[in-house]
């Protein structure tokens, strides 16, 4: 009942537009204090929690790929990968996912990917003829790449909370999210075939795919660099984002001198804004779980599906479901802060490999981003294109299916997530 009690409020604060990080921070300094416990226990629980070198990886990320987005990077990226599918069947389309997927490999963004990618690629495909809907949909489900396609954001949260591996996490990542690409190429194509309407392309030339290539060669390095520092062990998480920043900075404010001083400062100021928000989210989430953590809430919850709930695919096909809900009013941070701490012991408890279970819970996070009310993906799109919020709904629609099946992939053969961080 107290679970039940909790939850109502925090909805009902969530539903009075209280910010997400004071609605968590908040009610979890009510209930310390109802609870009988120090109130002192809320700073310390954020300072505990805010100091920690993982999260440094946030801002630098952050602040590589806004650097990127505002030098236009994108741009040239987008133009080399037409080049060389550009006469495919819906090969612009087919371009936009690559392009989305490359892209993710450098920023660790979703809004990033969707923001730089959907610049470049929306009017091209508008113009060529694509339907719109399918367009703003494919565009809002490519940039979900962003936190799935390692370097990502929710994976270094998830790896602090739950003390998990990074590195591990950013390997376990690559196998769904190649996956994922794939499908979406496919669905993609398979549209074109169909659906026609669309400009077809002729093939490029070598010397036009040589030269497309060579101008996206700097961002290419980029993604090779930070990735490469990762994998092979020369570089944490948080050193391989600030190698990263460092190159973004001297690849668009010297190599292709594409970054403007005003363009840097909104680059800072929009990375500071951004990662304000996602620390504060960190630190209310982390007030809210130490008071139901000494409300004994997740040990019971635990308890609860344990003994109503004996086989993995039941608890992953409720877990779905709750997810699913609580992405239509959390952003995709809050959920996992929010739920990895109550929903990890008894994932384990039904032998879940917890790397395995970090991937499942990013791809379910990804469909929060493209599901409305507050689907973060929607409105880069919608802000993008200047279309309704509609519109942009509708047209993921197709790509949710796609990703419920990449969970259906996942839970079928574990390995797609295991085998390269474990077995490799």
């Amino acid at each position: 009942m107290t679970i039940v009690l909790i939850l109502a409020a925090l909805f009902a604060l969530l539903l009075l537009r209280v910010p997400v990080a004071f609605a968590l921070g908040g009610l979890g300094l009510v209930l310390l204090v109802f609870g009988g416990f120090s109130p002192l226990m809320a700073p310390q629980a954020i300072l505990s929690t805010l100091d920690g070198f993982i999260l440094l990886a946030v801002p630098l990320f952050l602040l590589m790929s806004n650097i990127l987005l505002k030098g236009g990077v994108g741009r040239d990226l987008f133009a080399a990968v037409h080049a060389w599918v550009g006469h495919w069947p819906g090969g612009l389309a087919v371009a936009t996912i690559l392009s989305c997927g490359i892209f993710a490999a450098i920023s660790g963004s979703s809004v990033a990917t969707a923001a730089t990618i959907g610049t470049v690629a929306i009017p091209e495909m508008i113009n060529r003829g694509y339907e719109r809907r399918f367009v703003y949909g494919l565009l809002a489900a490519g940039g979900t790449l962003g936190i799935l396609i390692p370097p990502s954001i929710p994976m270094i949260v998830y790896g602090f909370i739950t003390e998990e591996s990074v590195i591990a996490l950013f390997l376990a990542g690559i196998g769904p999210g190649l996956a994922l690409v794939v499908l979406f190429v496919l669905y993609a194509m398979i549209h074109a075939r169909f659906m026609g309407g669309y400009t077809k392309d002729l093939p490029s030339t070598w010397q036009e795919r040589r030269s497309a290539s060579f101008r996206a060669l700097p961002s290419m390095a980029l993604a090779v660099l930070v990735i490469g520092a990762i994998y092979t062990g020369a570089a944490t998480p948080t050193e391989a984002a600030a190698i990263g920043f460092a190159a973004a900075l001297l690849i668009t404010g010297v190599v292709l001198r594409t970054l403007t001083w005003d363009r840097f400062k909104e680059a800072v100021l929009e990375s500071m804004a951004t990662t304000v928000a996602i620390l504060l989210i960190v630190a209310g989430a982390k007030v809210f779980g130490k008071a139901i953590t000494l409300y004994r809430i997740p040990q019971e919850i635990s308890f609860f599906i344990t003994q109503n709930i004996d086989t993995p695919i039941m608890f992953i096909v409720v877990v779905s479901l709750v997810l699913l809900v609580m992405g239509l009013v959390f952003e995709a941070l809050s959920m996992v802060l929010i739920m990895v701490p109550v929903l990890l012991p008894a994932a384990m408890g039904l032998g879940l490999d917890p790397i395995w279970f970090g991937i499942y819970t990013v791809v379910m996070v990804e469909c929060a981003l493209i599901t409305p009310p507050v689907g973060l993906n929607l409105y880069v799109i919608q802000s993008v294109a200047r279309v309704s919020l509609s519109d942009v709904a509708r047209g993921v629609v197709p790509f949710l299916g796609l990703m419920f099946l990449t969970v259906i992939l996942l839970y079928l053969w574990p390995d797609l997530a295991l085998y390269i961080p474990f077995k490799l």
